[in-house]
């Protein structure tokens, strides 16, 4: 199983993309979430000019942010600047829009965007929005087309599965696992946690700070699939409940992924005042090493091919060395 790491995209992370490289993952992921992030390709760009081996792509890029041109034309120029290393992810927008306030994009508008994208990157005249449209670019302006890089897509359910079997080349997953999973050869999941010392507790500082933003994603996940109730069914959920419910109806979103995959908002805070943090060894990858270590090779049982880690909390160098220590020690 490859080992590879995730950024919730900021201004550092070129820099620890090339930290990335230099202790041996084998991509870096970076999100595409607007509402609290710097651009996805400026900053993958300035990770492309930064190193020279790792792997590089958005994970996941959500369709509906961008006209499916200016993601091909993006995509070319990485290709151009990272010639061989660059993947593309697709998601429906579980950050990238639901911390806006929307909902997530339907899966007839992934397929025909993705359709639209993968037509566009082979030099094809495609249809889209009425309009027929081509890459145009002339010799210097991006690479010759066919620009080929491989395309997965994030996806949990039955109609999300039949769009990544017909269009993608992978399963790109997160907080859970779906039943389809061994029908892919090539499946990266994004998990978050911390490599805890011997006797550790899970309530110390450390882990508040390095792994309570993934832990936090089970109360943000909670609120949105489930409401409220899904939230007050976990440990400190009617604490975290108590903050959010101090926000006007339609701003609480905004309340609850405060800080989403970077630091532990109010709510969340509250949540983990309250006891929650009893559950980050279930909801995240947190452990002794050899407790990390057995959680990946049951990821690897089974079908996933690739662990993505997101580090978190002040000292990402020591997070990316401890993590990568245990899943390849």
């Amino acid at each position: 199983m490859e080992v590879s790491c995730a950024f919730p995209t900021a201004l550092d992370s070129p820099d620890n993309i090339a930290l990335a490289e230099q202790l041996g993952y084998a991509r870096a992921w970076v999100y595409d979430t607007p509402q609290q992030s710097p651009d996805v390709w400026m900053t993958l760009a300035l990770a492309a000019e930064r190193t020279e081996r790792i792997g590089l792509g958005p994970g996941v890029l959500v369709p509906s942010l961008r006209h499916p041109m200016v993601n091909a034309a993006a995509t070319a120029t990485l290709a151009a600047l990272a010639p061989g290393r660059v993947s593309i992810a697709f998601g429906t927008g579980f950050t990238g829009r639901r911390a806006m306030g929307y909902r997530a994009i339907t899966w007839a508008y992934m397929e025909s965007y993705i359709r639209a994208y993968r037509g566009l990157l082979q030099g094809e005249v495609v249809e889209w929005e009425g309009a027929q449209m081509q890459m145009l670019h002339p010799d210097g302006h991006a690479p010759a087309r066919p620009v080929d890089v491989p395309i997965l897509v994030g996806a949990l359910g039955p109609k999300g599965h039949k769009v990544a079997k017909e269009l993608g080349d992978g399963l790109y997953v997160t907080l859970q696992l779906p039943p389809f999973v061994n029908e892919y050869s090539w499946v990266p999941n994004l998990v978050w946690g911390t490599v805890l010392d011997e006797g550790e507790a899970t309530d110390s500082e450390h882990a508040r700070l390095a792994a309570g933003p993934g832990w936090a994603l089970a109360y943000h996940g909670a609120y949105e699939f489930g409401g409220p109730a899904a939230v007050q069914g976990l440990p400190g959920g009617a604490e975290s409940m108590d903050v959010v419910n101090r926000t006007p109806d339609d701003r609480r979103h905004l309340a609850v992924h405060a800080g989403h995959c970077v630091e532990i908002g109010e709510a969340d805070q509250a949540a983990w005042d309250a006891g929650g943090h009893a559950i980050l060894r279930d909801v995240t990858i947190s452990g002794t090493r050899d407790q990390v270590r057995h959680r990946l090779d049951e990821f690897a049982s089974k079908g996933v091919t690739e662990i993505v880690f997101q580090p978190c909390g002040p000292d990402p160098r020591a997070e990316l060395e401890r993590f990568l220590d245990a899943a390849t020690g």
